[in-house]
């Protein structure tokens, strides 16, 4: 039987490996940085100045100097060593008066964040929360840091993505095109796997009750396509110009906004 620790351990040394080029293959990139603005709109209507916010699976630090930057102090957490150190440079760098602190701390202990006060708003971007097993322990964590009333953002790659099932049917491979529809897949990177898994928002809405409730659900990348068409969409610029213009209308539909690459959810701390 697979331990927690181990698990822990190998998706640390997974993230590991993608640290280095992460924000030149993704953050970078033509979509990543359509998906990302998409999330940072929500963002900037949810959390406010002065407030704190503790984020998951910080990656890379994008998302805390982005909220940063917007007056927001950020306590950010990330189970890679590599992908903290990225981050905590590009802090010395870009921003170093910036209200963040990067921590090297997997999402499943978070019961061991020294937390003098509540957080404001908690916020997991692009998947993070994808990898983690027991999200039911997850939210009764989280629950314990956020006050009635406080928004929790996460982002998580859907369990039906059409551009998925498209793209790698029309490339003859698949078992990548429905690779997500079991509900749970193993990825490899390089030579070491990684276990992911694609909850259902009904199923997330269960999970993160009677703690938190669901109050929005918007899909980012409806029709802006997953990160691997990127080599295709820098061929096609005013493509994806229309596909963003597009997902701005259809991303809030329902039916239609849980069939992109990723959905965005809000919850709120709800009174036990």
């Amino acid at each position: 039987m697979t331990s927690i620790a181990t698990v822990q351990h190998q998706a640390g040394l997974v993230f590991n490996q993608m640290a280095s080029k992460y924000d030149d293959t993704f953050t970078r990139s033509m979509i990543g940085r359509a998906q990302r603005d998409a999330v940072w709109r929500v963002l900037t209507k949810i959390f406010y100045p002065g407030d704190h916010v503790l984020e998951l699976n910080c990656g890379t630090g994008e998302d805390a100097l982005f909220l940063a930057r917007n007056g927001i102090s950020v306590t950010a957490c990330d189970a890679s060593e590599q992908m903290v150190r990225v981050a905590s440079n590009r802090l010395r760098t870009e921003a170093p008066d910036a209200p963040v602190k990067f921590n090297l701390l997997p999402t499943e202990r978070l019961h061991d964040l020294q937390s003098a006060t509540l957080f404001d708003g908690a916020f997991s971007n692009f998947s993070g929360l994808n990898c983690v097993a027991d999200l039911k322990k997850t939210a009764d964590e989280l629950a314990a840091l956020l006050p009635p009333k406080a928004p929790l953002l996460i982002c998580l790659s859907t369990r039906f993505c059409l551009w998925e099932m498209a793209w790698f049917t029309l490339h003859g491979n698949l078992g990548k095109a429905f690779r997500r529809c079991s509900g749970h897949t193993v990825a490899k990177v390089g030579e070491l796997p990684v276990n992911v898994y694609y909850p259902t928002v009904r199923k997330l809405q269960t999970l993160f009750s009677p703690s938190f409730a669901l109050r929005s659900c918007v899909g980012i990348g409806v029709t802006v396509p997953p990160s691997y068409v990127e080599t295709w969409i820098r061929s096609h610029p005013k493509m994806l110009n229309m596909l963003r213009a597009i997902d701005n209308v259809v991303s809030t539909c329902r039916g239609i906004r849980v069939l992109g690459d990723h959905v965005l959810l809000h919850l709120e701390r709800v009174q036990s």
